[in-house]
């Protein structure tokens, strides 16, 4: 029995006990009636006759028969349950009164009310549950790290995934390129099919959760590292990361893009310390993209046995996207598809515990970064200081 009837029949069973309850309290409780013939007097019966004692029985004591110390021995003691403390409780109360004619008629129909509710809630869930029980065999079914994500946060799929669980008739399958795929090769993230630059609208609240982290950083620098704060970036431009994103055929995550339109970057200015995260400089949307074709020409294979490879243990793979540098070849990323972030070394493997600490997101490393600013904390090993009024991370 499906559920839906389960909970159709639990319904009608308490609608019904309501009702019985209230019917039950109708009539007040009064004297029984006497039946006729109950109600013969008792002088007409017989009269009963003393007879004479009985003997007693056996005659003479045998083998088994308990004697008077025995019965004294085997009396029952009194009990707890027979004090005054528990008779209390067992004493016939007053019949409570009963139920007037107006609350039976509200109880009656509130019951009626609720058993009504649960019965179309019970026949709604039925009727969906056979109606939508089959799954479909449509773009929702494609195995795909993208095919859970809700459209509203779809930013860090690819574009080809986008493409494929959106389907050839949705308004971003034309925009990325109908059926998009990827080129067979080693490392198909550094070979995108070309694909046609969109502006994609922003959500709105992840947009407000960005600025007010911002807003706390831009007032922390304002006051503390003035010369740093001087040299973060201009507003960037949508139709610019459109382009970018069309180039690497990767979509930005909302967070990061929320960051890139309003600091796309930093000003390059002599002597001063540029703003940056984890003691990387921030990364503008064309410095992004020209560090992603470097990277991928210089590693544009995937490394891995039989086909199989972790895109996340490799030194670089095309599906990252470089918002930092340190300047010796050693870059922070946002991996596009899971979205947290990581660090690449020159010499080593990719890394998704920078400072030796988890960081979910564009706008955790964002959180953290404010955090750190205004309590004096710490990103995992990194502390942000102000040193002759510029911004310095201090590897502890």
């Amino acid at each position: 029995m499906s559920r839906g009837l389960w909970l159709a029949l639990s319904a009608a069973m308490v609608a019904a006990t309501i009702v019985v309850i209230a019917r039950s309290r109708r009539r007040p409780p009064g004297p029984r009636p006497v039946r006729q013939e109950e109600a013969v007097s008792d002088a007409s019966l017989p009269a009963r006759t003393e007879s004479a004692p009985a003997s007693p029985w056996p005659p003479v004591p045998v083998l088994g028969t308990p004697t008077a110390d025995d019965l004294q021995r085997y009396t029952a003691r009194p009990s707890v349950l027979d004090g005054p403390a528990f008779a209390k409780m067992f004493e016939e109360r007053e019949p409570r009164q009963p139920l007037d004619e107006a609350v039976r008629r509200r109880l009656t129909r509130w019951g009626m009310a609720g058993l009504a509710l649960l019965l179309l809630a019970g026949g709604a869930h039925v009727l969906e549950s056979a109606v939508f029980s089959k799954e479909s065999g449509g773009a929702a079914s494609v195995a795909s790290p993208c095919a859970e994500v809700p459209p509203e946060i779809r930013g860090g799929c690819s574009l080809a995934e986008i493409a494929t669980l959106e389907g050839p008739d949705s308004d971003s399958g034309e925009a990325y390129g109908q059926g998009a795929t990827y080129q067979s090769g080693p490392d198909a993230d550094c070979r995108p099919e070309n694909a046609t630059p969109r502006v994609r609208k922003l959500n709105a609240k992840v947009v407000r959760a960005v600025d007010r982290q911002w807003r706390r950083i831009e007032a922390w620098l304002k006051t503390n590292a003035p010369r740093s704060h001087r040299t973060l970036g201009k507003p960037g431009e949508p139709e610019v990361i459109a382009a970018a994103e069309a180039e690497m055929g990767s979509l930005f995550p909302d967070d990061l893009r929320a960051s890139l339109l309003r600091h796309d970057g930093i000003v390059h200015l002599d002597d001063i310390g540029a703003f940056g995260f984890l003691g990387h400089s921030n990364a503008s949307v064309r410095e992004i993209r020209d560090t992603w074709r470097q990277l991928c020409l210089i590693d544009d294979e995937d490394d891995g046995t039989q086909g199989f490879t972790d895109p996340r243990t490799e030194w670089w793979d095309g599906r990252m996207l470089p918002f930092g540098s340190d300047g010796l070849g050693n870059h922070l990323v946002v991996d596009s598809v899971k979205r947290d972030v990581g660090d690449t070394d020159h010499e080593g493997i990719m890394s998704f515990t920078p400072g030796g600490v988890r960081i979910r997101s564009y706008y955790a490393l964002l959180k953290a970064t404010a955090d750190a600013m205004e309590d004096g904390g710490t990103i995992g090993y990194w502390k942000p200081e102000a040193v002759a009024g510029a911004l310095r991370w201090k590897a502890l």
